[in-house]
């Protein structure tokens, strides 16, 4: 099959700030830059920040530059944050919660063009789930900070129980990807399904937020090892339905729960947020001048991108996911900026394997089309919660009954 030509290394014939059909193009000249930029403006309607505000601090940025990134996000994430702890004190709570979870996504876009081995990452990214969890403090019920351990260290999550659940309680367990952090969860996988009754489990596996972070551990191949210590943990607290455990990965996690779902068994329902066939040939051969390098390197415990090509040659899902036994969901944009052909690979194979699976490839016109929905991720978790809702026997009506 010939090689696909991803969008996010096209060449553009405009310079200027414009529309394309996976979104708003901020930089033109700076691919990598302006795919972060779309992606924080999408989160802006699940409460991850505001419009004007992330185009306030993008007018102040110089284009391409990464410190003036990391400058201009720290700047609208501490002014929600510090609003946050005022408004507390003063009894406004729902203000506060707004501005903590505004804030935590701030901080998470504050952080990401650092280095790994740079301080201040870890810094900033504690300051994000500082405010996670003074947003989460608020719910009810309140939300659990979780800590599992794992190999040499731990996995960083949050357990939020669905208010509209009753004991026991399905469940989702929700992770990112190369670059997506159990922080992220709420604005791309897991505020739908805690709406319609399904408790989430936002949480941060090998390569991933502060179990990368604190205690370098890289990704593995793998997945549904940590994935079953997750399940474990899960029903250790006995108020979780074993036969309805669900498991969402968005990006690269889209191949992590298509692999955990291969062999781990309790897995009762399974979505590919983004479906990724070879994570190779996601990279392409960009090699050092990839965008995301050196988070490639990082996340793979790599020195270069052919040592983080070395370590991720056994990652392709032939062989494996023809054992999926139970019900698959690939939730895709039409107009991914990283690959649409993936997708279809990773759902062709399932079909012809007998996988009882589904494609939900999410068109232009629809908008949503961008990688991971991140130009409208309302749609993208509309589309998942009614698909895992439905798959787990779910009566949406019932809260309005009267």
């Amino acid at each position: 099959m010939a090689a696909e030509q991803k969008l996010i290394d096209a060449v553009s014939d405009r310079h200027d700030a414009h529309y394309q059909p996976y979104g708003w193009h901020h930089w033109p000249d700076h691919p990598w830059m302006a795919y972060q930029f779309r992606r924080a403006l999408g989160e802006t309607q699940e409460g991850g920040g505001a419009v004007s505000e992330c185009f306030q601090a993008a007018s102040r940025m110089i284009p391409g530059d990464k410190d003036s990134w990391r400058i201009e996000w720290l700047r609208v994430a501490e002014r929600n944050d510090e609003r946050g702890d005022r408004e507390e004190k003063a009894g406004h709570i729902e203000t506060a919660k707004a501005c903590w979870l505004r804030a935590a996504d701030y901080y998470r876009q504050a952080e990401f063009w650092l280095e790994g081995t740079d301080p201040r990452r870890l810094e900033i990214f504690t300051k994000m789930e500082n405010c996670s969890k003074k947003w989460g403090k608020w719910l009810t019920p309140a939300m659990e900070e979780v800590e599992i351990p794992y190999l040499d260290g731990k996995m960083y999550g949050y357990f939020l129980k669905s208010p509209t659940s009753a004991d026991p309680s399905p469940v989702l367990i929700c992770f990112g990807g190369l670059d997506s952090i159990k922080d992220e969860m709420w604005f791309m996988s897991a505020r739908g399904p805690y709406q319609r009754g399904i408790s989430v489990l936002m949480i941060d596996g090998p390569g991933q937020g502060g179990t990368l972070r604190r205690h370098g551990i890289n990704t593995q191949v793998d997945y549904e090892t940590p994935v079953g210590v997750m399940i474990d943990w899960l029903l250790e607290r006995g108020d979780i339905d074993p036969d309805r455990i669900g498991v969402c990965g968005s990006s690269l996690g889209g191949f992590y729960a298509a692999r955990a779902a291969s062999y781990e068994k309790r897995i009762a329902a399974a979505i590919s947020h983004g479906a990724v066939w070879d994570v190779n040939a996601l990279w392409g051969k960009a090699g050092e001048s990839h965008g995301l390098a050196d988070h490639i390197k990082w996340v793979f415990g790599a020195d270069d991108m052919a040592g983080a090509l070395e370590k991720g040659e056994p990652f392709k899902l032939e062989g494996h996911i023809d054992k999926i036994s139970c019900p698959y969901l690939i939730c895709h944009g039409g107009s991914d900026v990283l690959s649409v052909q993936q997708a279809k690979q990773v759902y062709d194979y399932a079909k012809e394997n007998g996988v009882d699976v589904t494609l939900e490839m999410i068109q232009v016109e629809e908008t949503g089309a961008e990688h991971c929905q991140h130009d409208n991720p309302s749609i993208g978790q509309e589309k998942m919660s009614d698909w895992l809702a439905d798959r787990f026997g779910l009566d949406q009506k019932r809260p309005y009954a009267t």
